[in-house]
Formats: C-alpha cells, sequence, structure tokens
C-alpha cells in the first residue's frame, strides 16, 4: 500500500484520530491559542498529535463539491505561481482561494484551495504532481472537505 487517501468510518479507528482532529477543530476555531493547550485539553501527548496531524481530515458530508487545501513553500521566481495553476487547470481543478505571503529569503509561503468535484485525477495524484516540481519547496495536503 502507498500513500492512498481513504474515507473511513470514525467507529473503526483508534480513539487516537478524533483527538487529534478533535485538537486541529479547538486551533482551527481558536478555542486553544496552540497545540499544546489543544492536545492537553483532549488528553494526547505532543508527539502522537505531530505524528498523524498531516494525515488524518474530516469529510463534510453534504457539500456539494469537494474541496481541498493545499499548503506550499514555492521558490520566489517569476512564473511560479502561474505555472502552478496552469498544472491545476490541466486536471480541471477549480480554483476557490489563493493566498500568498511575501517571499522571505526568496521563498513564498501560499494557500489553495480548489473544487475537486471535476478532476481528472485524484488528491493524492495532485499532490504527487506538484510535489514534483523543482519550483515547489514543500506541498501538503491541510483539509479535504
Amino acid at each position: 500500500m502507498g500513500d492512498e487517501l481513504y474515507v473511513v468510518n470514525s467507529r473503526i479507528l483508534p480513539e487516537i484520530f478524533s483527538k487529534v482532529l478533535e485538537v486541529k477543530t479547538l486551533l482551527h476555531t481558536g478555542k486553544v491559542k496552540d497545540i499544546s493547550e489543544g492536545v492537553k485539553e483532549v488528553g494526547i501527548s505532543r508527539s502522537a498529535y505531530y505524528k498523524y496531524k498531516d494525515h488524518v481530515f474530516l469529510l463534510s458530508e453534504g457539500s456539494k463539491g469537494r474541496k481541498a487545501t493545499f499548503s506550499f513553500l514555492i521558490s520566489h521566481e517569476a512564473g511560479v505561481l502561474s505555472s502552478i495553476l496552469d498544472k491545476l487547470r490541466d486536471v480541471h481543478a477549480n480554483i476557490i482561494t489563493i493566498n500568498q505571503d511575501i517571499p522571505i529569503n526568496n521563498a513564498a509561503s501560499m494557500n489553495l484551495t480548489i473544487d475537486t468535484q471535476e478532476m481528472t485525477v485524484g488528491v493524492k495524484d495532485l499532490l504527487d504532481l506538484l510535489d514534483q516540481e523543482d519550483y515547489i519547496i514543500n506541498v501538503q495536503l491541510v483539509a479535504v472537505e
């Protein structure tokens, strides 16, 4: 087995996964100020949180489209954003939001949310495709809704 993405009923999973998701929700909603406070509140260790945080996501039922949010660290070069947008167009991803920070040390962080409903490849395949580009220093899947 590789890095495939699955939708699994939470009833069959170990409790640690739901606790990691609970910490992520607390952080996102601002109910806790940092990870230490979040893990303490739900009763898990920081190491357990860090082990699973990038691999466990909530899937929102009932949404018309499926959204995926990616976090990038990209090279500060002319045409990089355009190249990323071209790759997304090629797989029929519909861009919902783009947020890019000011470049520091020749790299810029960027968050991008797309609608995946019409895509010709899966989210994991898109992540692999983007990760192969030299101008993308790092790309991570933040959330799938």
